[in-house]
């Protein structure tokens, strides 16, 4: 949005200069991204007459005229004198009041002007054009003052040209900034200032011709004002004044109907459209378009209506009922006001913003007339507006004006909001607090209806916000507009106040960093894969378990929820064994989802810990032994992972059948009975099956029972030796060893510190179904040196239980 400052200052006045007014708009959130001159840069232009103007006597093309210039004198002209300047324009002639650069005066671009001789005749100056001035890119003559201009007045002053253009960057959410009406107010606000519109008064019809007016989409024109104006007079002119205020605006002059409705649209904000009135029916109709429906527009395009955009047609006396225009956005070319036009009808209206949003650009059109519409205007402005146009255009092209004709549909038209803003809110939203005395002030001067209940924190203010502000809805809305009128400098940097607090950390909690740098270590990489995958695949590892299917899923091969993360990770194996990858050990952490209608949402997700390994216990090396890995290599593992908890002794590992794993290759893992994962060797049938390559070794834990660690407690070192006694131990082949140890551990008392399994034997001198196992104890006390018999107290007790228990025997 351009406008011109010294217009906007006929409206609102404020004691600031162009750059301080330009900085004031920007932090109100009016962004300005720059200030232009209006003119260029020159220095003695003087408002002179022609008094006499002749042909050149030898150039056909050249005018000698005689400039007056009252009572203006310089170096180079003396008061009253004529000056005699030779001109080119077409334009010239007896009695025109004209821009005259005289000698000695410098023009934009540094061109001085001096004494010249044109084929043999002296020129004194220049008649100028308004491009000589930096008013125009180009010009077709020189410039035409107003008869009423005052000769011998500096140009410069005259017209203003000390102006500036300033180029306001508006959101899409100020659409009632896009008018001087809208700008003003808001300096006005800033400043605390009076805005002084201009006197709008309704003009008397003097004929009584109307056209009839329907409005058949309702919802999208709420509101459609028609008048008719008939015997303007085709060839006036617009003024240089209304020239100059569009000029610098950025809308260049047409003729005088289209420039009165630019002028409405710039001064107050509202579009508006004149129509010729030869080329309607006796009627309006504003109504959707129908489906490729033709309509040639002002620029001579002709574009394929589409359903859903809202046109203004006839109503089909004269024809077919042909859209005459697109509402609010374009107009068409057959009813469109010409050089011959003497009969008009204006039509002001208020559109729908949603039933023109984006319309404009199907067609890849953009108006300021869309432009405005899309962001909203005022739904209370139409007559305003037709009644200021008419005034205008009377005093510009003469004719006579009918009655304002109004279709309207109450229920359809925006109305005015209700909106709450409490103290509490906004102090504590912009961190300061404001008066209420100036909050009011603030909201009162915007033109919102304010009244306030409750004081201190419990204050309440009860706004009524006028339909022109789309943008104020809510509560917050009220709080931006108070904070930028107060201004966003005023408002104190004030650091926040955080009292700062220890997060809880629980000592006990073992981080999952912890195990997978443990894994890591071990050689192990980390994989992330899917927690949606192959139901095929999934059925070989759980057969006959329920599962969460995906009513949308990406693919086929990924449609259901994992019920472990051995899934993902086996495929990843066979993935990364296809590509020559003869070793391979991956890890990885994430859930698992189980279907369990005793839970909330019907599935249990769990956190687990996977791993998988295949190949070579270790690279190929030549100072180390070729060999798979196995069992024991993956339970290792899993001891180091359980080993984190320091409380490793907790865990126990059992036999376990698990149809995914190799029967006898399988081991449960429980902490005090509770359930926490498998460790074992995959089933030879299903390798086959997925497709890898030698012995595949899993495990698979629940991190809830492996992610808490028992916390150290302090004990006193002893400073007496310790004594080892090794006991070899015959039971039968059946006995696990460490339900031997277990009870070794239940029965050896506070002596006892440390207790190890380190052979196990079957052989020669071992009865057949019986095995050997060689148990080391050591004993130490904190408070003695144990005697033998305290030592052999203890070992007696130990052989006693174990022969009575699992009648075990010493071996010879």
């Amino acid at each position: 949005m351009k406008f011109s400052e010294s217009w906007l200052r006929e409206w609102v006045n404020p004691a600031l200069s162009s750059a301080e007014l330009a900085h004031q708009i920007t932090m109100a959130g009016l962004e300005v991204d720059s200030v232009d001159p209006v003119a260029g840069e020159f220095s003695g232009v003087i408002i002179g007459e022609v008094v006499e103007c002749g042909p050149h006597p030898d150039a056909d093309k050249l005018q000698v005229t005689k400039i007056s210039l009252g009572d203006y004198s310089s170096a180079t002209v003396e008061k009253g004198e004529l000056v005699t300047i030779v001109c080119g324009a077409k334009n010239c002639r007896k009695g025109l009041k004209v821009a005259v650069a005289t000698v000695g005066a410098v023009l934009p671009g540094d061109f001085n002007i001096k004494k010249a001789k044109l084929r043999g005749v002296a020129s004194f100056g220049m008649l100028c054009s308004e491009s000589e001035i930096g008013l125009a890119d180009d010009s077709a003559g020189i410039m035409e003052l107003a008869q009423d201009a005052p000769v011998g007045s500096c140009v410069r002053e005259y017209l203003d040209l000390n102006d500036v253009t300033i180029d306001v960057d508006l959101t899409a959410n100020r659409g009632d900034c896009l008018g001087i009406k809208g700008l003003a107010r808001e300096v006005g606000v800033l400043n605390s200032l009076a805005v002084t519109e201009p006197t709008i008064t309704a003009v008397v019809p003097t004929i009584d011709d109307v056209l009839t007016i329907n409005v058949e989409a309702k919802q999208a024109c709420p509101r459609y004002l028609g008048r008719v104006i008939k015997g303007i007079n085709p060839k006036a002119t617009t003024p240089l004044w209304m020239v100059e205020k569009l000029r610098r605006c950025g809308t260049r002059s047409i003729d005088p109907v289209v420039d009165v409705t630019n002028y409405i649209l710039l001064e107050l904000g509202h579009p508006m459209h004149a129509f010729d009135l030869a080329k309607l029916g006796s009627g309006i109709n504003v109504r959707f378009a129908n489906q490729d429906e033709k309509l040639t527009l002002l620029d001579e395009k002709e574009v394929t209506l589409k359903e859903g955009t809202l046109v203004i047609a006839d109503d089909g006396v004269l024809g077919k009922g042909n859209a005459l225009a697109m509402a609010g956005i374009f107009g068409g070319l057959d009813s469109g006001v010409t050089s011959n036009t003497t009969d008009i009808f204006l039509e002001s209206a208020f559109f729908a913003p949603l039933a023109i949003l984006g319309k404009a650009r199907q067609y890849g059109l953009h108006t300021d007339s869309s432009h405005r519409y899309e962001r909203g205007i005022d739904p209370t402005l139409q007559h305003d507006a037709i009644e200021r146009a008419t005034e205008l255009l009377l005093s510009i092209v003469g004719g006579q004006a009918g009655p304002v004709v109004e279709a309207k549909s109450e229920a359809d038209i925006p109305q005015t909001k209700d909106v709450s803003l409490r103290r509490e809110k906004l102090d504590s939203r912009i961190g300061h607090h404001i008066d209420d005395e100036q909050v009011s002030e603030i909201l009162t001067r915007f033109g919102f209806t304010v009244s306030t209940t409750g004081d201190g924190v419990a204050r309440v203010w009860q706004v009524i916000v006028p339909a022109y502000r789309f943008d104020i809805k809510i509560e917050v809305d009220l709080i931006e507009e108070v904070a930028r009128i107060y201004g966003y400098n005023n408002i104190p940097n004030v650091a926040p106040k955080a009292m700062l607090k220890m997060r809880e950390q629980k000592e006990a909690k073992l981080s999952l960093m912890n195990l997978k740098l443990v894994l890591v270590n071990r050689d192990y990489q980390e994989a992330i894969t899917y927690s949606f995958v192959d139901p095929k695949v999934q059925t070989l590892l759980h057969p006959g378990a329920e599962v969460m299917t995906l009513p949308h899923p990406i693919s086929s091969e990924m449609s259901v929820m994992r019920l472990s993360l051995w899934t993902g990770l086996l495929q990843s194996m066979v993935y990364n064994q296809n590509r020559q990858q003869g070793r391979v050990r991956l890890f990885e952490a994430g859930l698992r989802f189980v279907p369990d209608e005793s839970v909330e949402n019907g599935v249990r997700q769990q956190n687990m810990l996977a791993g998988v390994i295949g190949g070579l216990r270790v690279d190929e090396h030549w100072s180390m032994e070729k060999a798979a890995s196995d069992f024991y290599d993956i339970k290792g593992d899993v001891e180091a992972l359980l080993a984190l908890t320091g409380d490793a002794q907790a865990y126990e590992f059992s036999k376990a059948e698990v149809e995914a794993l190799h029967p006898g290759q399988t081991a449960q893992i429980t902490k005090n009975g509770v359930f926490v994962g498998h460790v074992g060797t995959l089933h030879p049938e299903l390798e086959r099956k997925l497709g890898l390559n030698g012995r595949t070794l899993v495990f698979e834990l629940l991190l809830s029972e492996v992610l808490v660690q028992k916390i150290p407690e302090a004990s006193d070192i002893s400073r007496f030796p310790a004594n080892r006694r090794d006991l070899a131990i015959v039971v039968k082949e059946d006995v696990d060893a460490k339900k031997v140890l277990q009870l070794i551990e239940k029965v050896g008392g506070n002596y006892l510190i440390d207790l190890n399994l380190f052979d196990v034997y079957q052989g020669q001198g071992i009865e057949e179904g019986y095995k050997s196992l060689a148990i080391t104890l050591v004993l130490q006390d904190t408070s003695k040196t144990l005697e033998e018999k305290d030592i052999t107290d203890v070992i007696d007790r130990v052989v006693e239980t174990l022969k009575t228990e699992l009648n075990a025997s010493l071996r010879d």
